[in-house]
């Protein structure tokens, strides 16, 4: 009999009963057969597929890929790859992510390599390398990402290793950068000069980074996993939308816990899939954090989805246990007590400032300034990143400061020298102020180089701020996230406003059955994040790219119109029914409608008479 005579619920079977028989063979670590033998980085993930398929499940391919090669041994297949000048094919396109490197045809026949940066921070002679090697490699820019990181892009098939060798000369170590892997560690971008900060959390990160490093069983895991450190300034490091996030909170004089500062543990973050990170009830001390991180690692690396990559996140673990199981399994993995505290017996986290990365502030350390720099969409030319090395060197710290909202600061910059510094920002086609819309504008890659875009976001995000600027004069900060499609890199559910990418039939075809697919976006309002955390909520679906700028035009200046003394606009947002909103938006449209026509009329044309003045005066009322 062969296996084709078995139907598909007797084939799940049988790979169970495989899978059992492996484990009763003494996979390490799996019985008592292997006596104290030490596991192995690799057996970890060995016994979770197994674990996987004795259950009846079948491994989805990308675990399949990572069983047969992992990430970390292919050097050599990526040396070959580079010599015959060819891109990877098959499995070896989603293997190579785990070096940080993304074959992203075919929207760019061509690598695009992601770093690491343990919270963002870079140092001028690292920004400078960084810059080098895009302008000799890539396509002479880089990419602020919405992970306080840099992308370079366009890196040809001969030149993948001289990048990575490259990055690793001046200290960047990519292991990890893509892939089922820990991404980038992010934290507060003013980690150390915030003057509200309870915490600088640029040890922590620092710690995490080199922890994942060196801890090879943490590659490969069932899914990416994202971790942040937020020291409560007043820019948030978005912890909340994190797999685990560390909050810095301060207990209150009348507890238990000594006056310093702690973080609380939240895990599950995932708002591409409408979830913010919980909070667990436990309070760590700093020092406390790394080994609970590795802890929480250890469980979803045995216990994650590896079947179905649509369920593999940590959010989908915690639905299936709730939270008192996983935590109960996290203190397994620990040699002492986790700590719980309520969390109203801390101190509210002070505001955060949405603007805050922008412009000129004051920082704790008395006479120093630092300058946020307005990046439009993220891109930097090789000319720029040169010239904001050359400040951070000759003016600030010698360091350059990446945030989550895609731009960069410059710290430590005496009040004497802010003139020049932001003098050469502009001359270098950079800025520092910035209206609302553009300071708070967020856009993914797009599909001007990431394959699963279905709309250019960084040419429509632009768009849509010169004319927001042009037409509307907006006096509170705005955030506006621009992402290309589901996997929302650019987090739509948490802004003001968020635009998903989508295609939809062009409006302006003279045959609407003939018509192009163009860009569109579906458009969600009033999400936010720290005292504003909320998921937005879908006010229209396809909006054309052409007639985007117009729409949201109209849902602000409603905002405008209709807004309480000092309200914002997702407090504005969150207190109108979807239905009210699309109602406000409908009557300034038809105003503006009327405005136009009554503007096309010839100065010398006749007005109209109408026959009756009492129904002229109906019509007048209808129309105000």
């Amino acid at each position: 009999m062969t296996d084709n005579s078995f139907n598909d619920e007797q084939q799940r079977y049988l790979r169970g009963v495989t899978a059992g028989l492996h484990l009763a063979r003494g996979v390490p670590g799996m019985t008592g057969l292997t006596g104290g033998k030490r596991l192995r980085p690799d057996d970890f993930h060995a016994q979770a597929r197994i674990r996987a398929e004795a259950a009846g499940g079948e491994l989805c391919g990308q675990e399949k890929a990572k069983a047969d090669l992992n990430p970390n041994d292919m050097w050599d297949e990526m040396a070959g790859l580079a010599a015959r000048g060819e891109y990877p094919k098959g499995d070896m396109v989603f293997l190579m992510k785990s070096n940080g490197l993304f074959y992203v045809a075919p929207n760019q026949d061509s690598y695009m390599c992601r770093l690491r940066m343990p919270g963002g921070i870079f140092s001028a002679h690292q920004f400078r390398g960084v810059a080098d090697l895009a302008e000799q490699f890539g396509g002479g820019y880089t990419h602020v990402t919405t992970r306080a990181n840099l992308q370079i892009r366009e890196i040809g098939a001969a030149h993948s290793l001289d990048v990575l060798m490259g990055l690793q000369d001046i200290g960047i170590l990519n292991r990890g950068a893509g892939g089922d892997n820990i991404r980038n560690i992010t934290g507060s971008p003013l980690a150390g000069i915030d003057p509200q900060e309870l915490i600088d959390v640029t040890p922590y990160c620092r710690a995490m980074h080199h922890h994942i490093l060196n801890h090879r069983e943490l590659n490969g895991l069932p899914r990416k996993f994202n971790i942040a450190f937020d020291g409560a300034g007043r820019i948030s490091a978005l912890e909340g939308t994190n797999d685990v996030g560390f909050a810095a909170v301060l207990p209150k004089g009348d507890g238990p816990l000594p006056r310093r500062p702690y973080f609380r543990l939240l895990l599950g973050g995932i708002t591409g899939h409408q979830d913010f990170a919980r909070d667990t009830g436990v309070m760590l001390k700093p020092e406390e954090c790394v080994a609970v991180a590795h802890a929480v690692l250890r469980v979803f690396l045995s216990s994650g989805d590896r079947t179905d990559r649509d369920k593999a996140r940590l959010k989908y673990v915690l639905d299936r246990w709730g939270f008192e199981k996983f935590m109960r399994e996290v203190q397994k993995q620990l040699p002492f007590t986790l700590r719980r505290y309520p969390l109203a017996r801390c101190e509210t986290r002070a505001p955060v400032e949405k603007s805050g990365h922008v412009g000129i502030h004051d920082q704790a350390q008395r006479g120093k300034r630092y300058v946020g720099v307005v990046v439009p969409v993220g891109r930097l030319t090789v000319a720029q990143m040169h010239l904001l090395a050359d400040l951070a060197d000759r003016y600030g710290d010698a360091r350059l400061r990446t945030t989550v909202w895609q731009n960069l600061l410059l710290g430590d910059i005496a009040k004497a020298d802010v003139d020049s510094v932001v003098k050469a920002i502009v001359g270098a086609g950079l800025h520092v102020e910035a209206s609302p819309a553009r300071a708070g504008m967020v856009a993914c890659t797009g599909s001007f180089g990431c394959k699963f875009a279905n709309a250019e976001t960084k040419g429509n995000a632009m768009t849509l701020v010169e004319h927001l600027e042009k037409t509307l004069e907006l006096d509170e900060p705005m955030n506006i996230h621009v992402t290309g499609c589901p996997n929302s890199c650019a987090q739509h559910y948490i802004g003001d406003i968020g635009l998903l990418g989508c295609k939809v039939d062009d409006p302006d075809a003279a045959d609407p059955e003939e018509a192009d697919q163009v860009d569109g976006f579906h458009v969600f309002v009033g999400g936010g994040y720290e005292d504003e955390q909320g998921i937005a909520r879908e006010l229209a679906a396809s909006v054309a790219a052409s007639r985007l700028p117009v729409y949201i035009e109209q849902l602000m200046g409603a905002y405008m119109d209709r807004r309480h003394k000092g309200e914002r606009f997702v407090a504005f947002a969150r207190r109108h029914e979807i239905s009210e909103l699309r109602e406000l938006i409908a009557e300034r449209s038809e105003a503006a409608a009327r405005a136009q026509a009554a503007a096309e009329i010839p100065a010398d044309a006749e007005p109209p008479i109408a026959d009756d003045p009492d129904t002229a005066a109906a019509d007048e009322t209808n129309a105000a």
